[in-house]
């Protein structure tokens, strides 16, 4: 994300899942890394241009997931450029209702 331009502030926490709950991500949408940009959520291996297109679109959401760890998504890139097809999922609301916001990959 700082390659990007995005200046992150980091809090190692040994427990997501307070946080998680805090921003309405349920269990079955949650990844490795949780930020919250702009009032938004975003779980997980987001693209940056996902995250400049949430903040610049300001849909009526809670933010953005990518669930589980792709291969290919931003940092699970591996040496021989391989990618898994990949969704962004806007998340609309704590029941956990989501919507493609984009598609990545293979």
């Amino acid at each position: 994300m700082t390659r990007a331009g995005f200046s992150p502030t980091i809090n190692e926490l040994e427990d997501l899942a307070p946080v998680r709950s805090r921003y309405g991500v349920p269990f079955t949408l949650s990844s490795c890394h949780t930020a919250v940009i702009g009032g938004y959520v975003v779980e997980g291996h987001v693209p940056p241009a996902d995250v400049m297109r949430l903040l610049r679109e300001k849909p009526k959401a809670l933010g953005l997931t990518v669930p589980g760890m792709p291969i290919g998504s931003p940092g699970m890139e591996i040496p021989n450029g391989s990618a898994e097809r990949f969704e962004t999922l806007l998340l609309l609301d704590r029941s956990g209702r989501t919507q493609v916001f984009a598609t990545h990959g293979a």
